[in-house]
């Protein structure tokens, strides 16, 4: 043994032909997965300096104990990393290079055994060795990114070294993970082979090296030399790239055209110099509140993660589904469950409903074959697991319903009380409702402990999130089954307790009642929608009503103001309140009711590929201005100040009623449920990031001419008061329930 930590080993090769070979293998030991920490790191440098002084060596391999290589840095490290400032994040980078580049300039031939996920600082260990193999299965690329930073242990120096500016800008301003034929592909990697392989076949490498037939030394100075571009290649390369990426970014994710930035810089300097552009970059990233917040985000997506496991321990198994409707929702539900190996089955009254069901399910599997996704074989194999039915015939053998009929309660009680005669016992019932209590739908049945929400949101392919709503009488097994059967279609699961529209309808609507009041006060709408994608949002409100269905949100309206009368009353047109119209209940009236009828705010017309386009509707205009109570002029940040207040408020709420059970949660929820722009981490993070005090000293200014839906709670003056946080508060509990 050469060294012996608790992350990293270094042992020789048996005697014989490969005692002259080391093995640097990563295992830590307090962990599932290898983690670059600043211990690691630590131990990595004392490892490579313990090989340097073994005179007699003459060729490493790097490995790994684990399923995955190295997943990367720790990132729970992060925030703490962040907050010391410029100076000591360039240290710590410096460190890292200096022990990065003792490895890449050891006196013989080094070899990187991939044998899983290889990403960000794992990859750029295996950059640094002369050669790479990698397993079949592997995965390798550089995230970060994705987190608002850019690779700063030499990513950004070596990969364009190794397969030129234009593809290392393609994975490193993409981010991506790139399977192992890719990888071969490109160049980044010498070898794939099955992972039983993997170690005879990075020895191999080395025996070759060793022999002289593989040219250690020129790959090496290949991977250190500067990169030799003439004006026009420079151009094409870094120029053409900027303008792509960014318009690709956007204006608020500076990390990809930074990266793009650092590799041009770079790109004809010594390793020395181009790491010092890289690291001052990365830096600079680092102190930003995007990289603050994305990173916030990334830990909140893994707390989320740990919760659904923990459920996922006491859930029954989900072997055969059943959803009732074959509507959009239903169709939706089905094809995702059936497209993740789940059988369902599809029940409706109408055999027109079913076909439309199943044409919808086929062309969403169309498009996964077209796209490479899918082979047409597969397709067929999960169709059949999408069975149409309009009888319940075969209830007695489903483990999960999830009823997806009208938005009507006494519609969907009545189906409930139906679906629950012809079930099993222990069989689960969930209702896809948006809005309407779970404790009133259970109200009539048998086994209301059998019974939550499950609340998806439209399209169910592509939106992420499903709410999974606890009724009165809900139990754990009913939510817990539930959470494991929405992770098993590939969602992100968030339990929430019940109450009117739950978390996210609950929190959009004071949203949209904001919007209202600016429109009362004769704000232009269009405006309104840019200033607020300006913002980051994936579309300003009125946009976003158009998308919702305005039937449906005044349905939805009037749900909230049902159930929180002193701040919502009136944003969806509550009848005879003699408060005036909204603007959702004259669109209605007036039969707007947005993409579904292809007139809201805004008129629709068909895009080349059969896509909704909206464009300026003159009609629109006019039946907003007839609501315009008084005129005045807003500047941009009093725009956004009248949207993001009331959201960010009834967040607060909910996290204070207990509706949501973390501050992850509800941030990772408006992000997954509504497009809350991640950049800015959610409504919690937000206020966070504005300053407690300085939100709380904007609300109330804001509630004195406005009323109760920008009032904050006591319990967040409190918080201004004692400069606490959301997320310190969340540690300390965290703390607390540990100790």
């Amino acid at each position: 043994m050469i060294y012996q930590g608790n992350a990293v080993r270094v042992e020789r090769g048996p005697e014989g032909a490969n005692e002259a070979i080391a093995t640097l293998t990563f295992d830590r030991k307090d962990a599932s997965i290898n983690t670059l920490s600043s211990a690691v790191v630590a131990e990595l440098g004392e490892a490579v300096a313990a090989i340097r002084a073994e005179r007699s060596l003459e060729g490493l391999v790097i490995g790994s104990a684990k399923q995955a290589f190295i997943v990367g840095a720790d990132i729970t490290e992060f925030h703490g990393m962040f907050e010391q400032g410029a100076q000591q994040i360039q240290a710590m980078l410096e460190r890292v290079h200096g022990i990065f580049n003792a490895i890449e300039d050891l006196p013989f031939p080094t070899v990187t055994a991939i044998n899983g996920l290889a990403l960000g600082g794992g990859c750029e260990i295996a950059l640094t060795t002369d050669f790479r193999v990698m397993a079949e299965s592997a995965k390798i690329g550089l995230p970060e990114t994705q987190l608002g930073i850019l690779p700063g242990w030499g990513g950004c120096v070596r990969l364009p070294r190794l397969i030129g500016a234009d593809n290392a800008i393609e994975w490193i301003a993409g981010g991506t993970e790139n399977r192992a034929e890719a990888a071969l592909e490109m160049g980044v990697v010498d070898g794939v082979v099955p992972s039983e392989q993997l170690e005879a076949a990075a020895l191999d490498i080395l025996a070759r090296a060793r022999a002289g037939e593989l040219d250690h030394q020129a790959r090496r100075a290949e991977k250190q030399a500067p990169l030799l571009l003439d004006p026009i290649e420079q151009m094409m390369a870094f120029e053409t790239a900027k303008g792509y990426v960014a318009g690709k970014a956007g204006p608020h994710y500076l990390a990809p055209l930074e990266a793009i930035r650092v590799i041009q810089k770079g790109a004809g300097e010594s390793r020395a110099r181009a790491q010092a552009i890289e690291t001052t970059a990365f830096a600079k990233l680092a102190l930003g509140e995007v990289a603050f917040n994305l990173v916030g985000l990334f830990m909140n997506d893994q707390q989320v993660k740990k919760k659904v496991s923990r459920y996922a321990k006491q859930a029954r198994p989900v072997k055969q589904a059943a959803v009732l409707g074959a509507g959009i929702m239903g169709g939706g539900i089905a094809y995702q469950s059936a497209s993740k190996g789940t059988p369902i089955l599809m029940k409706d009254i109408q055999e027109e409903a079913i076909e439309l069901g199943l044409k919808e399910a086929r062309k969403l599997f169309t498009k996964q074959v077209e796209r490479g996704k899918l082979s047409t074989e597969q397709m067929v194999e999960r169709l059949t697991k999408l069975r149409p039915t309009l009888a319940y015939g075969d209830f007695g053998h489903v483990d999960m319903v999830i009823e997806a009929v009208v938005e009507n309660p006494k519609v969907k009680a009545a189906v409930l009380a139906e679906v629950e005669d012809q079930v099993g016992e222990e069989t689960i019932l969930a209702s896809n409702t948006s809005t309407i209590s779970i404790t009133r739908l259970a109200s009539n049945l048998k086994r209301p402990e059998n019974f939550c929400g499950m609340h998806f949101f439209n399209p169910v392919h592509r939106m992420p999130l499903v709410e999974v709503v606890r009724g009165e009488k809900t139990t754990d097994a009913a939510v817990a089954t539930s959470v494991a059967y929405a992770r098993a279609m590939g969602k992100t699961p968030v339990v929430v307790n019940d109450c009117p529209g739950f978390l996210v309808n609950r929190v959009l609507f004071p949203y949209f009642g904001g919007f209202s009041q600016l429109l009362a006060q004769g704000a232009d709408f269009q405006r309104i929608d840019k200033v607020m994608e300006a913002f980051g949002w994936p579309m300003g409100p009125a946009y976003l009503l158009d998308v919702v269905g305005m039937d449906i949100a005044q349905h939805a309206g009037e749900v909230m103001a049902e159930g929180f009368p002193e701040r919502m009353a009136g944003m969806a047109g509550d009848r005879g309140n003699n408060q005036g119209k909204s603007v959702i209940q004259v669109m209605v009236e007036h039969d707007r009711l947005g993409q579904k009828n292809a007139k809201g705010f805004y008129a629709y017309q068909e895009d080349r590929k059969g896509k909704p386009r909206k464009v300026t509707d003159e009609a629109a205009i006019a039946l907003v201005e007839g609501l315009v109570k008084e005129r005045r002029d807003f500047s941009d940040e009093e725009i956004v100040a009248r949207m993001m207040v009331p959201l960010c408020l009834e967040t607060v709420r909910c996290l204070e009623d207990d509706i949501v059970g973390s501050p992850a949660e509800a941030d990772m929820a408006l992000i997954y449920g509504i497009g809350f722009p991640p950049f800015r981490g959610g409504a919690l993070r937000y206020i966070e990031s504005m300053g407690v005090e300085v939100f709380v000293s904007q609300a109330e200014r804001l509630a004195e001419e406005l009323g109760p839906l920008y009032a904050p709670t006591e319990k967040l003056r409190q918080m201004a008061a004692s400069g606490e946080t959301f997320y310190t508060r969340e540690a300390q509990d965290a703390g607390k329930a540990q100790g």
